[in-house]
């Protein structure tokens, strides 16, 4: 067969009957949805029927009355001429027409069809885009707080530089340059004031000798960035006389990972308790605190005879057969003083252990300043011709004072007066740099 002009661009397909089982009566439905009566060929009994005899609209069909045992089928010429599915490989471009395609075309196409180079085309009109992505003139900043946290990419299109968001904390967020630059957002690490500062490694130690305050300023701070380890010591307690029990060091607490914020935090350095003036009993010390933290004041030395000693964050010795004093602080701060012999004084309870006897407690070392120091030492006991030993870490022999700033107990005496405490401390100590 051949065209004069164009071939069609239809193409053809066979005709589709329906047969009708055992018909009778007047109504009939169709298998497919007609316009007009015209768009089927009805056949009784193999006859063709004149398309006015009977009527077909949608899928109604009505006719004069059919009596069984008739045949009768229909042919749907309306479906003769239809447009098929194209052969694969055969649209292109010149195919379509500007505007014909648009999201309800597409939304069915599975991603393995979207392969090879694809056209550039503008992304204005684009939706359902990701928005982990962020675009901007200028590098990101510690103040830039994006919705897709953790993750978030952020594009600075002047120079090409992206960066990753690792750490989402609002207004002091860390951004980590992920190209071959070197214009990484700084992290801001803790800095302070307060107290005497010096520097193991990348670390800052404030020391407090006396009472103060430490002011931390946290910016965009790594994990342990805002959190501080500290050492505080209270002031421990004075010796007593004639016979007498040796001073309690004052109450030791260390631990890291106290947090911190811009906010300035009360130090207080608890001093040493006074020797006894004559024959009797020292003084006790006095507390030392940082923020919420409190240490509580070593114990006094017990006198004159058979008198008991003080208790405290550690216990002073007891006079003369007088028993120790008790460790008394939550959460336990220290030891007990011993209880004295028979014209002998007990020791001062340490941080690092109770006295065993005339001897004051030892103390405990500690490594915050960078270098082990150790503080804490109880208070040595009196006793005639055989003084008492203060425990290590500055605790007073006999007749001795409690070294200064380590809260070491001050030693026992004869009547003339027990010797005093040591004064406490207070040291602080966090990351500064990498």
């Amino acid at each position: 067969m051949a065209y004069i002009g164009n071939i069609p661009a239809e193409k053809y397909s066979a005709l589709t009957q329906q047969t009708f089982s055992s018909p009778t009566g007047t109504s009939f439905t169709l298998s497919t949805s007609v316009t007009n009566s015209r768009d089927i060929a009805l056949f009784v009994d193999n006859v063709r029927q004149d398309p006015t005899s009977y009527t077909a609209v949608g899928t109604a069909l009505t006719t004069s009355t059919i009596s069984s045992p008739s045949t009768m089928y229909c042919l749907f010429i309306g479906k003769t001429v239809e447009t098929v599915s194209p052969s694969a490989g055969s649209v292109d471009s010149s195919h379509l027409v500007a505007g014909s395609v648009d999201d309800s075309h597409i939304s069915g196409v599975a991603a393995s069809k979207l392969t090879g180079a694809l056209p550039a085309i503008s992304g204005a009109s684009l939706t359902g885009l990701p928005t982990e992505i962020t675009k901007a003139a200028s590098d990101p900043t510690i103040s830039t707080n994006p919705a897709g946290g953790v993750g978030t990419v952020f594009l600075n299109t002047t120079s090409g530089e992206m960066f990753s968001l690792t750490d989402a904390t609002a207004g002091a967020n860390i951004w980590t340059n992920i190209g071959d630059g070197t214009g990484a957002v700084p992290i801001i690490y803790m800095s302070g004031t307060g107290g005497t500062i010096t520097t193991d490694g990348s670390y800052k130690v404030h020391t407090f000798l006396s009472s103060g305050t430490f002011t931390p300023t946290v910016g965009n701070v790594v994990t342990v960035g805002d959190t501080v380890e500290y050492l505080v010591i209270a002031g421990a307690g004075g010796g007593g006389s004639n016979y007498a029990g040796g001073g309690g060091a004052g109450g030791y607490r260390t631990a890291t990972g106290f947090t911190v914020t811009n906010t300035g935090l009360t130090v207080t350095v608890g001093g040493g308790g006074a020797g006894s003036a004559g024959a009797g009993a020292g003084t006790v010390g006095n507390d030392s605190d940082f923020s919420s933290i409190n240490s509580d004041a070593g114990g006094y030395g017990g006198g004159p005879s058979g008198a008991a000693g003080g208790p405290g964050g550690s216990g002073g010795g007891g006079s003369n057969g007088g028993a120790g004093g008790t460790a008394t602080a939550s959460p336990s701060q220290g030891n007990n003083g011993a209880t004295g012999a028979s014209t002998a004084g007990g020791g001062g309870g340490g941080a690092g252990s109770a006295s065993p006897d005339k001897h004051g407690g030892n103390g405990l070392s500690s490594s915050i300043n960078g270098s082990a120091v150790t503080r804490g030492g109880g208070g040595g006991g009196y006793t005639a011709g055989s003084p008492g030993t203060g425990g290590t870490g500055g605790g007073g022999n006999a007749g001795t004072a409690g070294t200064v700033n380590t809260g070491s107990g001050g030693g026992a005496d004869i009547a003339s007066g027990g010797k005093a405490g040591g004064s406490g401390v207070v040291i602080i100590r966090y990351q500064f740099q990498a």
